[in-house]
């Protein structure tokens, strides 16, 4: 298994859940765990998913996915568990 956290983080709108699963399963991503909150209009994502089957390159992945975030006016990232453990060590 290959597992990636994919976070989103911005205003909230209609359709970005829609949006980022149909992503992922165009691209046989497969969703492990996900959690989602909305505070004050802000909406905040935290996915795992295992990227083992995907059918593009990682860097394409995350390329596409910030395109959509781009598009809706979030922040989307997808990142391999390593770095983002790393990144949130206390």
């Amino acid at each position: 298994m290959n597992k990636v956290i994919i976070t989103v983080v911005g205003k909230d709108t209609v359709g970005i859940i829609g949006k980022v699963c149909t992503y992922l399963a165009e691209n046989h991503v497969n969703i492990l765990d996900i959690s989602q909150t909305i505070v004050g209009g802000y909406f905040d994502m935290v996915m795992v998913v295992d990227i083992t089957g995907m059918t593009q390159d990682f860097d394409k992945a995350v390329d596409g996915l910030a395109s959509i975030g781009e598009e809706m006016g979030l922040a989307i990232k997808m990142q391999h568990t390593e770095i983002f453990d790393a990144m949130h060590r206390i």
